[in-house]
Order: structure tokens, then C-alpha cells, then sequence
């Protein structure tokens, strides 16, 4: 039986105004390998308040795939890639299974010094 731990993947989900925007980040995070996959989800709405007024966009969602252990520099990188202010960053953990889990660690590589 598989260790839970090693089992253990984090799902990051931020998301970006236009294709090119989200294909430049999913590619700089693979690059920087920090995540062994990158999902774009096209054809978001999303309505929210900034600044005090209610605004409508457009997005594409980006959904990150990397381990716990990446989560710190990973959060740095996209707050200085990132295109927004204020980007949107959310993580949960989720159990993958055993070969999934194993491709995940074997592409994150994490920073030295991390």
C-alpha cells in the first residue's frame, strides 16, 4: 500500500484575462518546474466588485497540478508573473492515484535553498 503522503497532490487554480497571458504562465511555471501540468479552461465569466464597481471579464482558468512541498515558491512565481494586481491564488490538497501521484513528483523540482 502507497504511503498517503507520497500520494498527496496540490491543485492550484488562478486565472488570466487572455489565451496568451494564460499560455505564457502555464509554460514559465513548467519551465520553472513547478508544476508537472498546467489545464487552461476557456470561456469563464466572471463578475465581481474592484474598486468599487461591479465588472464583468472574460477569463481563462488555470488549474496547476504540483506538490505541497512547491507550494511556497510556487505562490511567489505567479505573484511576480502574474499579469493582475491582485491575482487570484487558491490550493487544496487531493490524493492522486499511486502512477499519477509519482509522474507529479518526478517533474516538481523543487528550488534550492526551498
Amino acid at each position: 500500500m502507497e504511503d498517503r503522503e507520497q500520494l498527496e497532490i496540490l491543485t492550484v487554480t488562478t486565472a488570466v484575462g487572455s489565451r496568451p497571458d494564460a499560455e505564457k504562465l502555464a509554460r514559465a511555471v513548467i519551465d520553472a518546474r513547478l508544476a508537472a501540468c498546467v489545464q487552461l479552461d476557456a470561456g469563464l465569466v466572471s463578475i465581481y466588485r474592484w474598486q468599487g464597481q461591479v465588472c464583468e471579464e472574460t477569463e481563462i482558468r488555470l488549474t496547476l497540478k504540483t506538490i505541497p512541498e512547491a507550494e511556497p515558491a510556487l505562490r511567489t512565481f505567479l505573484g511576480a508573473q502574474h499579469p493582475y494586481d491582485v491575482p487570484q491564488y487558491t490550493c487544496w490538497r487531493a490524493i492522486a492515484s499511486p502512477d499519477y501521484a509519482h509522474w507529479v513528483r518526478g517533474e516538481v523540482v523543487m528550488p534550492a535553498g526551498a
